[in-house]
């Protein structure tokens, strides 16, 4: 059963500051702790701040703890969209929401905080939750952010949203909104932190500055913006990192098995199958496949015919990458193709 608190932030001060010091732009009440958990920070024990002295708490905390979580958060370019998403480790794992990946093992680009852009790829999904992973393929050590995973976070305790709303804006940054728990239940937390378009996947911190939750559903009422617990990125944790595809909806679509396709023609031969013609800029012509390729094995598996080849790749879906063994000029060789769609 849903619990609610009847205290968001409007009670106290909805007002846009601009805080030119740190370069950043905070919708709601700017009000901080220091690194403290959910749990300690004694605001989060009252109903609403009842001294000037919690309302400098408050803003110490965010202050202490803003500039270290903006540098973890990053923009997702998706095409000509946009979305958000946090690091969680110095090689570059990023969690973001399974809307904004939409996919596993797809090319994406990252634009860190300070505008350099990195090439990604999209991990494991749970399309039922809205949680995702992918990584920064660039080799690098990458800001990151600690994760809560002692799931401390009550309704009421204040909290603070990042993102890039609206897409990624270098002059502006990762925007950031203060606010509190207004509902929750075991697969979503709702606060009063208002998100827009872009924000999706972008990061909601406790005010010790630790990662509980990322954005998910945007609503236009002010208590109604969802986020996905981090307890669900925990608890699917080796799957997500493991490229697989959960649940069955609604904010991904899994992909039809057959729909994978490499784009050549081929002829069975004695030693395996003869590529023939081949379209160009197709899967198998990008990875570096070449006419008059012999393929040997697919996913290590020895090929006895073309129609032992088409039954294989029946089994395989559209962004999936599959291994093949073939031979060059008498040469073995392993290449690995993505799948491109039918």
């Amino acid at each position: 059963m849903h619990q609610r608190c009847y205290l968001p932030l409007r009670y106290l001060c909805l007002q846009l500051w601009r805080i030119s010091c740190c370069q950043f732009t905070v919708i709601g009440c700017v009000l901080v702790a220091s690194s403290l958990c959910a749990g300690a920070f004694t605001v989060n024990q009252q109903e609403v701040p009842k001294s000037k002295a919690d309302l400098v708490a408050i803003q110490d905390a965010l202050v202490e703890n803003l500039e270290a979580c903006r540098m973890a958060t990053v923009s997702i370019r998706i095409g000509e969209g946009f979305g958000s998403g946090v690091i969680v480790s110095p090689e570059g794992l990023i969690l973001t929401a399974a809307h904004v990946t939409a996919e596993v093992n797809e090319e994406m680009t990252v634009i860190l905080n300070g505008g350099s852009e990195h090439k990604a790829i999209s991990m494991g999904l749970h399309s039922e939750s809205d949680a995702a992973m992918m990584r920064i393929i660039d080799e690098g050590e990458y800001p990151y952010v600690n994760i809560n995973k002692n799931n401390d976070y009550r309704l009421g305790h204040w909290v603070f949203a990042l993102g890039h709303a609206g897409g990624f804006d270098l002059e502006r940054g990762a925007v950031v909104r203060l606010g509190r728990i207004v509902m929750e239940n075991d697969s979503t937390l709702h606060t009063d932190c208002k998100v827009i378009g872009g924000d999706s996947g972008g990061p909601l911190f406790d005010m010790g500055g630790e990662l509980i939750g990322i954005h998910s559903r945007v609503s236009a009422s002010l208590e109604q913006n969802m986020h996905v617990p981090i307890r669900e990125y925990l608890k699917h944790w080796d799957a997500l990192k493991g490229n697989e595809f959960l649940g069955d909806g609604p904010f991904a679509e899994r992909p039809d098995k057959g729909s994978g396709f490499l784009g050549f023609a081929s002829t069975d031969t004695e030693d395996g199958l003869l590529i023939g013609e081949m379209l160009e800029d197709g899967p198998a012509a990008n990875a570096g496949i070449e006419t008059g390729d012999i393929i040997l094995e697919l996913e290590g598996e020895a090929l006895t015919d073309k129609e032992h080849f088409q039954s294989m790749l029946k089994e395989k879906t559209r962004g999936e990458e599959v291994e093949l063994l073939i031979m060059r000029n008498g040469e073995q060789k392993k290449m690995t193709v993505k799948l491109g769609e039918r």
